[in-house]
């Protein structure tokens, strides 16, 4: 998922192909109307039995064959089920729906997936077989803005007995069952929705989970504990959502103990405000590394960067310790990879080969490519116009320059209008853009072949067609398509991280894109919350909190 603009994901490749104008969701003000529309306010959350997160992030839909962005994503999971899930804190795959792992045939194209009994929707339709190849099939078929996650990749799915689950793919994918941890692949009724183009329900929610759907509002999500539940009875009678109007609403709201969480979205100086009076109103101030990083995408079919000495010069020169300084004031970690450091087999390779800030390196290279002061080497960054940080990013990219590389490297920050600058990317007419990436699973997969991999194209041509395309580096390497595949297709997990391991050194090597940095989380909580805590794949596991 590309680029969720404070508040929403953007992507334009999904597993190759790519989807256009799936951002800028979090901007509208959906009207969504219930029966019940009246906003239910909580002025003192202490007061209620009832767990109340303050957030700002505004659901667009709750249809999980339509939902594509966060703001959906933190409200379906305490809703919903899906065959597997991770085990809180890892990127560990665990069973949830399913009984266990999927059996996958030796030619990596057949998954068998034995499934739970017992277990009922909100609506009480039996859970079963058929009603979980219903909920995959309407992901698939009804065409929503995540459909080619599964459609890029799946032939059929058919219940091939009561309990039993039989998905067959198009390709071998090792990540396969990463995948069907995305919150869209939930159970859903098939009571309750129906297959077919565009016919999404934005305003219900009927799955399996720990809670259940009673109020969707523009200001108010609202979800009771559902006591048929067929597993760990969560220990909050309900929970609230309450959706405030901007990050000073959030910060100042809980403040007041308006809500007993706020999550999403806080300004750098909100964040050290409250963590500074954490500890004086005995406040729970959470932090973890996040799995979303943000990428200097290089165009390696424009000139300068046509050249991999150049690249390899901005690899060397890049000092990441100002930019999670100066932008992110230290709420970021510096990232070495197109992997972070959440997930299994990241190796800091740009670290490594680069260093971080080697201006004499930078230099050396810059030389060696016929750049020096009296000739300079002349660099526009792209960012979209409503991202402050990218904002920032480009501004301090350019002082940085010009203070420390003495005038060799000149860089332009350039603003696009967010629409222009997702509809140009894949045009080729970025020099180098700044992307930040939300995954939609757990797995290094998802953040190396949505940017490396191309279906078509040469190493004199570049892409021409594919992922590298679409995310504007036009990147293109026989080698590197070759790894792709073959990490796909590799069911021992040792031999597929070796052959991570070896992508990540290409990358380095060829520098299609330089990682920049790897974003923290944060969540705060009032005092008396027990079971807080923040995870880079779930976000809030809000089914386990207990208030009191």
């Amino acid at each position: 998922m590309i680029d969720w603009l404070d508040s929403s994901i953007r992507r334009w490749t999904s597993l190759g192909k790519f989807l256009a104008l799936a951002s800028l969701c979090c901007l509208l003000v959906v009207s969504c109307t219930r029966p019940n529309t009246q906003q239910t306010t909580t002025p003192n959350a202490a007061g209620s039995s009832r767990l109340t997160v303050g957030t700002t992030l505004r659901p667009r839909t709750l249809d999980p064959a339509d939902n594509y962005e966060l703001a959906g994503n933190n409200v379906m999971t305490s809703l919903s089920d899906r065959l597997y899930t991770y085990k809180i804190g890892t990127d560990e795959l665990e069973p949830q729906l399913a009984t266990a792992l999927p059996k996958v045939s030796p030619d990596g194209l057949n998954y068998i997936i034995p499934l739970r009994q017992g277990v009922i929707f909100h609506d009480d339709t039996p859970f079963n077989a058929e009603a979980m190849a219903f909920s995959l099939n309407r992901f698939i078929q009804n065409g929503g803005k995540p459909a080619a996650l599964l459609s890029d990749v799946v032939e059929s799915v058919t219940a091939s007995g009561d309990y039993e689950l039989t998905i067959k793919l198009k390709n071998a994918f090792a990540a396969f069952p990463s995948l069907l941890a995305f919150p869209g692949m939930c159970a859903i009724s098939p009571k309750a929705y129906e297959i077919g183009a565009g016919k999404f329900k934005p305003n219900i929610f009927v799955g399996t989970g720990p809670y259940k759907l009673v109020q969707f509002t523009p200001q108010l999500v609202r979800m009771d504990a559902f006591p048929k539940y067929w597993g760990t009875k969560p220990p909050s009678p309900g929970i609230d959502f309450q959706i405030l109007t901007s990050s000073a609403n959030l910060y100042n709201t809980f403040r007041t103990g308006g809500v007993d969480i706020a999550y999403q979205t806080f300004d750098p100086e909100q964040v050290e405000s409250l963590k500074q009076q954490a500890t004086k109103n005995g406040w729970q101030a959470l932090e973890e590394q996040s799995n979303v990083v943000t990428h200097m995408m290089l165009n390696v079919k424009q000139k300068p960067l046509d050249n991999v000495v150049v690249r390899q010069a901005l690899a060397a020169a890049i000092d990441r310790s100002i930019i999670t300084e100066r932008v992110y004031k230290k709420q970021a970690e510096a990232l070495y990879s197109m992997i972070p450091s959440t997930v299994s087999g990241y190796q800091p390779t740009f670290q490594t080969q680069y260093g971080d800030g080697n201006v004499a390196r930078a230099k050396e290279l810059l030389a060696q490519a016929g750049y020096n002061a009296t000739n300079p080497l002349r660099l526009e960054v792209f960012y979209p116009a409503n991202s402050l940080t990218r904002e920032q990013i480009a501004s301090t990219l350019r002082e940085y320059a010009s203070q420390r590389l003495e005038g060799i490297v000149q860089i332009q920050p350039q603003a696009e209008e967010s629409t222009t600058f997702f509809a140009n990317i894949g045009k080729g007419l970025y020099q180098i853009a700044l992307l930040d990436w939300y995954p939609d699973f757990g797995d290094p997969d998802n953040y190396i072949q949505p940017f490396l991999s191309c279906t078509k194209g040469s190493a004199a041509a570049g892409c021409t067609e594919g992922a590298s395309q679409s995310q504007g580096s036009f990147y293109y390497s026989d080698r590197m398509n070759k790894l792709i595949a073959q990490q796909r297709q590799e069911q021992n997990p040792q031999a597929r991280q070796k052959i991570i391991g070896e992508i990540q050194q290409l990358v380095a090597t060829d520098v299609p894109a330089v990682p920049l940095v790897q974003s923290k989380d944060y969540a705060f909580g009032q005092k008396g919350l027990q079971g807080l805590q923040i995870d880079p794949i779930l976000k809030l596991p809000l089914w386990q909190i207990k208030k009191g």
